[in-house]
Parts: structure tokens; C-alpha cells; sequence
């Protein structure tokens, strides 16, 4: 079978393409930039804009099956961006599938699209939408999102998959930036540290793509649908982070603030760096508050009865493969 891994670059775009590879597949990478490394590994890599469909349509030329990884992630930023990227750039592979006729779309989103900056507890894909949503990126996710899943047909099966907080080998957001602030010195607990919070291995993402696929072609009621993908174990999110640092041989957080301080804080500095700095993110938005204060774990049942995905990788072993130990 022929697949389209859009962001094959990324996280965990350039892990999934890897895996087909291994698993059989004919696999093509399309993203803005050159990755050599793919090329090693089988993997054809064509370069190109989602806001740009004639590109888009180009990629999707004799491609059988398509995963949409690629998106703009980020807690701050121009929405014009996140939009072109996430909305448009979804709606150009949407298009691009119907014209090229190919059977199956499987869509990486994320949990966050259903945060509205409360706790979530055990909730599973029934929650809504929320009516105003906390970032730009969550907002244009959840967009892409119902564009995937109403596009679903007889002709194009489509389904979403909404891995949270995905850690492992090859990350290039989560744990960087976390140990960048903990050398730092900056890195600061955000309230009392109770609040629990789902995590997603790599390997056990990876796996649920793969499943994703094999499903979509195997059984019709898959299709049309979101699901959530995480480890399936809670686990206080304070706890978790100083586990990652002492395993990496960093000092775990020593030091917390209140909510309210951080809130605070957060309002001033995105209206420096809207106003002011312009050219980097913001040490700390709202919204990165409330991921660090609220509790956000989610039920994976769907997952389990419809992919057949049980993750086998817990939160430590995930840490272990994750640091060498």
C-alpha cells in the first residue's frame, strides 16, 4: 500500500514513516524542509507548502492512504499562521484525496482540542468543542478536526486521533523546552501539584496509527470518528516532569507558585511579547497555566474497542527507553 505521511520531518511524523517502512508500506514524506535521514531509511520525501494545493494534489498522486501529521504547534503566534497551516492546509489534503481518489485519511490532532480551561477527569470523545477555545493552536486543530471527520464517505474513510503530551525518543517540543527552563534555573511547579494528567509514549502513538489504519480498512464503524490516545495511566504531572529530569540527571523542581501568580505573570508577558517582543514566544501564556495547573486525562475505551489499541509502553518504561536507563 502506498501512504502519504505529511510532517514526515517532525516528532512524530518522521517515527510513524520509519515504522511503515518496517511494516511494508511504500511510504512518501511531504514537509517544507529536506530530510535526508528519511531518504536513508526508504522513505521518499517530497517538499512542499499545505497552503499550497497544487503541491498538495502533486503529493497525493497514487497514494492509497493518507496520515496528516503535519500542523503548526505552539503556545503563542500570529492565528493567520496556525489557520494557513492547520485549517487550510487540512482542507487541501481533504481536497487532494477526493481528487486523487484515496481510500483512507487518518488524521494526528490532540487532546487539547476539547480543553475550555478546566479540569477534564476520565472524559471520554463525547465532550464538546468548547465554545471559546484557549489558543490559536487548539482552536484551528479542532477546526481541521471536523473538517477530517465530516469528510468521512464510502470513497474516503476518515478518523482522528487525539494523542496528549507525546514524549520519547526524537522529541523535539515537550521535553526540550522543559529541560531548557529547568537549566535554566526558571522552571517553577504552578500550584499545588495534585493535578493528575494523561501522557503518550511514542511507540504506543505510533502503534495507534497503525492500527488506525489497519481498522479504517477492516471495519466501517472506525471510520468517522475521534479518538483518544494516551498511555492509559494518569499520573500526577509534577511527579511525572521530576521524573523525567532525574532520569535525564537534571535537579527535579524544587520551587512552586500560586495560580494566580503564574496567571498573572502569563497576562503580562503575552502583552510584552504581542506588543513588544514579537520575534519568540512567551515564557508563559495563559494557556500554559492552565496545562500545568489543571487536571487533563482522558478515557481510551473507544481507542481499545475500535482500534484494538492497548498500550503496551507504561509512563516509566516510556521514560526509561526515553533516557537509556
Amino acid at each position: 500500500m502506498n501512504a502519504l505521511v505529511t510532517g514526515g520531518g517532525g516528532f512524530i511524523g518522521r517515527a510513524l514513516a520509519r515504522e511503515l517502512v518496517k511494516k511494508g508500506y511504500k511510504v512518501t514524506s511531504f514537509s517544507r524542509g529536506d530530510y535526508p535521514a528519511l531518504r536513508k531509511a526508504g522513505v521518499e520525501v517530497r517538499r512542499g507548502d499545505l497552503s499550497d494545493i497544487n503541491t498538495v494534489l502533486k503529493a497525493c498522486e497514487g497514494i492509497d492512504l493518507v496520515f496528516h501529521v503535519a500542523a503548526k504547534a505552539g503556545i503563542s503566534g500570529c492565528y493567520s499562521d496556525y489557520y494557513s497551516t492547520n485549517v487550510t492546509g487540512t482542507a487541501n489534503i481533504i481536497k487532494a484525496c477526493r481528487k486523487n481518489n484515496v481510500r483512507y485519511l487518518i488524521y494526528t490532532s490532540s487532546a487539547s482540542v476539547v480543553f475550555n480551561g478546566a479540569d477534564i477527569q476520565g472524559s471520554d470523545e463525547s465532550l464538546p468543542y468548547p465554545v471559546k477555545p484557549v489558543s490559536s493552536y487548539t482552536a484551528t486543530k479542532a477546526m481541521a478536526e471536523r473538517l477530517v471527520l465530516e469528510a468521512d464517505s464510502p470513497s474516503l474513510r476518515t478518523l482522528s486521533l487525539r494523542p496528549h503530551l507525546v514524549y520519547g525518543t526524537g522529541d523535539n517540543h515537550l521535553f526540550p523546552r522543559i529541560k531548557k527552563q529547568s537549566e535554566s534555573g526558571r522552571l517553577r511547579q504552578i500550584g499545588d501539584g495534585r493535578n493528575l494528567i494523561d501522557v503518550s509514549y511514542i511507540d504506543n502513538v505510533i502503534t495507534a496509527h497503525l492500527n488506525a489504519a489497519e481498522s479504517l480498512a477492516g471495519n466501517p464503524e472506525a471510520s468517522g470518528k475521534a479518538y483518544f490516545i494516551t498511555n492509559g495511566e494518569p499520573v500526577l504531572l509534577w511527579d511525572f516532569l521530576n521524573d523525567m529530569l532525574r532520569m535525564s540527571g537534571l535537579q527535579p523542581v524544587s520551587k512552586s507558585i500560586p495560580v494566580w501568580a503564574a496567571s498573572a505573570f502569563s497576562v503580562l508577558d503575552e502583552a510584552i511579547h504581542k506588543t513588544i517582543i514579537r520575534n519568540r514566544e512567551p515564557f508563559l501564556t495563559r494557556f500554559l497555566v492552565s496545562e500545568l495547573s489543571l487536571s487533563h486525562w482522558f478515557d481510551i475505551s473507544r481507542a481499545r474497542r475500535l482500534l484494538n489499541y492497548y498500550p503496551e509502553i507504561s509512563n516509566l518504561g516510556g521514560l526509561k527507553k526515553m533516557t537509556g536507563l
